[in-house]
């Protein structure tokens, strides 16, 4: 079992130990929809369900682990364990009753900890999850195999914050540069090529498409907006034959080559 070096653990039995071994292949973040700690969560999954999850994060940042990555938590329905003996690492978070609230600065550096930490030690890859059963980072109102026939955990507010800001940060941290947890300031770090192919919305778009528009290489009828469209795709290949590329690199998918040149700042 794999135990997280800055988490307190909580071990939750007699699930971690009766519970089948798994392959990490997925990191799923969810809200609790209770502003809880890590202690009364760590007893609600002891005493009063047979449903877990593998860590909790309180509003402070406090990292909380119950069960070792590489056994079965359930609190992802289908992808707690599949067939092929693969499942999902699942993180809880603290958050109003209604999971309406955004993740505190402190929660977002905490969940991108964890999320680096898992790809060091199991290998998930650095993207977003492209199907219920694709390796990958994730909400868990992203499919409806993911939760019991759909879910809207955690929120509007933090699934755009996972878009915005945690897995970018994970991404970033991750390739050794700013964690992406501080609310602003310096440049944009690229936030992996499988990002742009999940239909994005966040103020990272904006940012990219206002820069492409200083340069001259708009292809926007209006906007630039939050949402990731078929303009900031043609948009970004201009940028791309601006900086001399051609065929297959001016496909309009960002690289992080040209989106370090681009120098997107970091809202």
């Amino acid at each position: 079992m794999a135990w997280y070096p800055n988490a307190r653990k909580l071990e939750v039995q007699p699930e971690s130990d009766a519970q089948p071994a798994i392959r990490p292949t997925q990191v799923i973040f969810h809200s609790l929809a209770a502003p809880w700690t890590g202690q009364r969560t760590y007893e609600f999954w002891r005493d009063s369900t047979n449903l877990e999850s593998h860590f909790f994060v309180g509003f402070d940042g406090d990292v909380a682990q119950f069960i070792g990555t590489q056994t079965r938590a359930d609190a992802n329905m289908h992808a707690n364990r599949r067939s092929d003996g693969s499942g999902a690492v699942s993180v809880e978070t603290a958050s109003n009753t209604q999971h309406t609230d955004p993740w505190t600065d402190e929660q977002i550096n905490a969940l991108i900890g964890i999320g680096v930490w898992v790809w060091r030690t199991h290998g998930v890859p650095l993207r977003i999850a492209r199907s219920w059963d694709d390796p990958g980072f994730g909400t868990h109102r992203m499919f409806s195999q993911w939760s019991d026939g759909g879910t809207a955990c955690p929120g509007d507010a933090r699934h755009r914050q996972f878009l915005d800001r945690v897995f970018p940060g994970i991404v970033a941290a991750a390739n050794g540069g700013n964690s992406g947890g501080s609310s602003g300031g310096g440049l944009a770090s690229f936030p992996g090529a499988d990002y742009f192919h999940n239909n994005p919305r966040s103020s990272l778009i904006t940012a990219m498409g206002k820069r492409l528009v200083e340069e001259g290489c708009s292809a926007y009828s209006s906007g630039p907006g939050p949402q990731w469209t078929d303009a900031d795709r043609q948009s970004y290949a201009k940028w791309q034959r601006k900086l001399g590329y051609s065929g297959a690199d001016a496909d309009g998918w960002p690289g992080p080559s040209s989106w370090a040149k681009l120098r997107v700042p970091n809202n």
